[in-house]
């Protein structure tokens, strides 16, 4: 259903990206990815690392790696996906926000809901 290619997003021989293998229906499961959570206090040592701009919030106390596809879908304000953190089996659950083409990019808004656009936290000026 989804594979990782190259994106064209960026300037990056490595920048990827996850797309679609067939075509998804809106409101599909997308992919069910594991989390490795850990407490907020530690994230002062990933910032030390390119790790940092791959970890997600999870709940008010964790942060979390994603693991599975989770940690490469590229962010859009108007994405054609989303996902919904599930406690009870620990995993982030991707699922289409609309219909997606086959060998289309797939999106997300790293902002949480599809529709916040605030600025990103490598789009802020310090």
């Amino acid at each position: 259903m989804i594979e990782l290619r190259s994106s064209s997003l960026e300037n990056d021989d490595l920048a990827r990206g996850v797309f679609a293998t067939k075509e998804i229906p809106k409101g599909e499961l997308i992919h069910q990815a594991p989390v490795i959570p850990y407490p907020n206090e530690e994230h002062q040592h990933i910032e030390k690392t390119m790790l940092a701009d791959y970890a997600f919030e999870y709940g008010e106390n964790h942060s979390a790696f994603v693991l599975g596809y989770g940690m490469m879908f590229n962010h859009s304000y108007e994405p054609n996906a989303e996902y919904r953190i599930n406690f009870e089996t620990h995993t982030f659950d991707f699922y289409a926000y609309r219909d997606i083409e086959k060998d289309e990019q797939i999106f997300i808004n790293y902002n949480g809901d599809v529709d916040i656009d605030d600025p990103l936290w490598f789009d802020k000026e310090d």
